[in-house]
């Protein structure tokens, strides 16, 4: 006889005796194919054991609940709750006079009004084909809620509970993983990493050659080892001034009694590295009859192999060097401990990748915190941290990567005298994995660099090096349309404000969401006074069309078709994450925003809380729009770093948990109302 799993959720939170509650309660339910639930059984939770289960509203498809043995791709069974009311879509009651009007829409303001339609408050729910079903007693569902959080919070009917239960259970699974765990602070994080042992990080390998080998001899070493460096064993009397300045300056040293004058320790090992090689070759030297110790330097710094990273990456800061000899108690060299292997081996804290960026010195060293900035995200998304946590993180780091490129480039006259900008999800703090480039270069009215041009092209070009590729839109400063003056600029918007070109609309909502990334920032604040002067001076049904476009990749109807093949036939798509979910959301509320002269903020998040504080949106319908749109850029990052492939928005439903349908259904759902309350605000069927 069937019986409930107590190992799939939401079931796995319960205690014991919640668990032998639960079973006294729970009967199994037979459907046939066609048969719809009785209205008198709308009062209890489901589960789908064989079989599957379409839901409606209205007569209209809503979702597809499935048994685990439908298919051989559906990880777990499907659960609904019978309780759980629609969610209800804005009715159109104003005309489009109001939509010019800039003070807060009734409709927008309450979306539990009396202007809402007077819907059904239930579901229906039918058996595609013959069905077996577990129910359990609503009310003994209830009574377990009211002691027990975890089940209260999974069960909800508020979507923000219900995601926050799945991002803890996410956290809890990568604590079980040994993956970390988000309970401690970013200093107790830093903390811990800053007390492992510097013999925890990946050693480069030992090669030592005497001082009088050549140069020559030296270079065939690094090669054939694939190393940059070499040590080099100092003659007697070299040996003996390092030892005594090795005992004067390394802290190490003077416990050590292998440090003492006259004993060969390793410590007055010197370094030649491939610049010193290059540096011969610049000098006119003749690598093959030049002694090793003409170029390498001595007085070495080294590290114990008991001290931690963090003295390690204090010594490296400090005295501004990229290698440390590790050496054991017998002062011998064990291996090298290189900069680049330790900053990858803590890497996964923002601080510290923050640093490497700040102390970057050329584009090499630039290149490696970028791809350091690709471990965090790996690892704060296995950690389970909030995705909007760690989206404005990396657009903080992003940023000062930008910063860092573009002082690197031009000279500080530049500058001072113009304003680098990002666009898009860039713009908005919203991209996590490092996708297409939007970006623009607002410069000084006068003033001018017969450089300008070739300067945004190495800028360009060297993100897409780093991995940031370009913009198939051409949407950067390459583009002369968006490396202008401040008054051209001003008339360029002004045009696009007057005219109807789609492109148009796209160009502004670059623009709308440009956020500040170095040299002269009043510059973007002018650009900004400018985009509300140019929309209070546009034409009143500008807004309208520009809403279109949240629109514009349709409803998503039946896609509840596309969570498992249907029987006899192929599998049908995955679900577009951007398309279906997060486009919509984020143009949504950007038209919102423009309407009610929000111009200030161009993250989402900030436009949703704005937008309250008008009075135009309820808090908690912000909440759950800002909710779904997290749980589509998670999901989106979890492709992307399964199919290394950052592009990849494409989700397969069937590989997801039963939960974690539950949760993308309910926002797939809360997108479909959003789009219904945009057509009805600004009247979007009517042409």
């Amino acid at each position: 006889m069937p019986h409930l799993d107590f190992a799939q959720p939401p079931f796995d939170v319960l205690s014991l005796a919640e668990r032998q509650s639960l079973k006294k309660h729970t009967q199994v339910r037979y459907l046939a194919a066609d048969e719809i639930l009785p209205t008198t059984d709308l009062n209890c939770f489901f589960v789908v054991i064989k079989g599957q289960v379409e839901q409606t509203h209205n007569d209209e498809f809503v979702a597809n609940y499935l048994g685990g043995n439908h298919t051989d791709h559906v990880q777990s069974n499907d659960w609904f709750d019978s309780r759980r009311s629609p969610e209800r879509p804005l009715t159109a009651t104003s005309s489009m006079a109001s939509v010019s009007n800039t003070t807060a829409d009734s409709d927008f303001n309450n979306p539990q009004s009396s202007q809402y339609s007077q819907l059904s408050e239930r579901y229906q729910y039918r058996a595609g084909e013959d069905t077996l079903l577990l129910q359990v007693d609503g009310a003994a569902i209830d009574r377990i809620s009211a002691q027990n959080h975890l089940i209260r919070q999974l069960l909800s009917d508020k979507l923000p509970e219900r995601l926050k239960a799945l991002q803890q259970r996410r956290s809890a699974q990568g604590q079980a993983l040994g993956l970390g765990t988000t309970s401690y602070t970013a200093q107790q994080e830093v903390q811990q990493i800053m007390l492992q042992p510097v013999t925890d990080v990946t050693l480069l390998p030992i090669h030592i050659i005497d001082a009088e080998q050549s140069l020559y001899q030296a270079a065939q070493i690094m090669t054939k080892a694939g190393l940059k460096h070499v040590l080099v064993r100092p003659t007697e009397h070299s040996e003996t001034m390092a030892t005594f300045d090795t005992y004067s300056n390394n802290s190490s040293s003077t416990n050590n009694p292998s440090t003492t004058f006259g004993s060969r320790s390793d410590r007055t090992l010197g370094i030649l590295t491939d610049t010193d090689i290059c540096r011969a070759v610049s000098d006119q030297r003749d690598p093959a009859n030049t002694a090793c110790q003409h170029y390498a330097s001595f007085n070495l710094r080294t590290i114990d192999a008991d001290h931690e990273i963090g003295d390690a990456l204090l010594t490296m800061t400090r005295y501004r060097i990229h290698r440390l000899p590790v050496i054991d108690d017998d002062g011998k060299a064990i291996g090298v401990l290189g900069q680049s292997d330790m900053l990858a081996h803590i890497g996964h804290h923002s601080q510290l990748i923050s640093i490497q960026i700040e102390q970057a010195k050329d584009l090499a060293s630039l290149d490696t915190a970028v791809e350091l900035i690709g471990r965090y995200i790996r690892a704060q998304q296995q950690n389970g941290v909030k995705i909007g946590i760690v989206s404005r993180m990396v657009q903080t780091l992003n940023a000062q990567v930008f910063t860092k490129l573009w002082q690197l480039i031009v000279p500080e006259e530049v500058m001072n005298n113009s304003c680098v900008i990002v666009m898009g999800s860039e713009g908005r703090g919203e991209q996590i994995m490092r996708t297409d480039q939007d970006n623009a270069l607002i410069i000084r009215d006068g003033y001018s660099h017969e450089r300008l041009a070739e300067f945004a092209e190495t800028f360009n070009n060297q993100l897409a090096n780093f991995g940031y590729p370009l913009c198939n839109g051409n949407i950067m400063m390459t583009n002369p349309m968006w490396r202008q003056q401040l008054k051209p600029f001003k008339a360029q918007i002004s045009l696009w404000f007057r005219n109807t070109d789609p492109m148009h609309s796209i160009y502004l909502s670059a623009i709308l969401d440009g956020e500040y990334v170095c040299g002269d920032e009043s510059l973007l604040t002018q650009i900004r006074k400018h985009l509300k002067f140019a929309h209070q001076h546009s034409d009143p049904m500008l807004i309208r069309q520009f809403a279109r476009a949240a629109l514009q990749f349709g409803e998503v109807n039946q896609w509840w078709q596309k969570f498992v093949p249907l029987l006899g036939k192929p599998k049908a798509n995955d679900i577009d994450l951007k398309k279906a979910g997060i486009f919509p959301l984020v143009h949504g509320i950007r038209a919102m925003a423009l309407e009610h002269d929000i111009l200030e903020a161009p993250s989402t998040k900030n436009r949703l809380k704005l937008l309250v504080n008008a009075r135009t949106l309820t808090q908690e319908r912000a909440d759950t729009l800002s909710e779904a749109l997290e749980f589509f850029m998670a999901q989106r990052l979890s492709v992307a770093l399964i199919n290394e492939d950052k592009y990849a928005h494409q989700v397969d439903p069937t590989t997801l948990s039963a939960l974690e349908r539950d949760v993308l259904k309910e926002c797939l759902a809360v997108v479909k109302s959003f789009k219904t309350q945009l057509r009805q605000h600004y009247q979007l069927d009517l042409g």
